[in-house]
């Protein structure tokens, strides 16, 4: 768990609001559009499978990110390279799933094409796991 080794609390970070603001509440995403950078505070389990950090916002509000919405800051405020690296699948069949691009279709003959679903279902599969 990579996170554990370098977030430590009190440490400065700053939030990618674009990664996060699908689950955050209005006040939050507010306050975050306003300084991005927070304090870690504590530490949350977020899927069973990960541990997310809990920041101190600027507004004295305490939120939890998981550990790809966030940028670790340097003594200067400048943002360190990211400590985020996506779980691996020993599966080949992932991988391969990895590989696979779905671009959104906009004509009717396209979208009702069974390829066209297949590869979409399938694309859609490749997130879950």
């Amino acid at each position: 768990m990579a996170i554990l080794d370098k977030a430590k609390i009190g440490n400065s970070v700053q939030v990618n609001l674009e990664l996060s603001k699908d689950r955050l509440s209005k006040e939050i995403i507010e306050a975050i559009k306003l300084s991005s950078k927070g304090t870690i505070t504590g530490y949350k389990i977020t899927d069973g499978k990960g541990i997310g950090v809990v920041l101190k916002l600027s507004n004295g509000k305490e939120q939890w990110f998981f550990e790809d919405e966030i940028d670790f800051l340097d003594e200067s405020g400048r943002v360190l390279t990211k400590i985020y690296e996506p779980r691996k699948s020993n599966s080949s069949i992932f991988n391969t799933l990895k590989l696979l691009d779905y671009d959104n279709k906009n004509n009717i003959g396209e979208l009702l094409n069974p390829i066209n679903f297949f590869l979409w279902l399938v694309v859609s599969f490749k997130d879950i796991f």
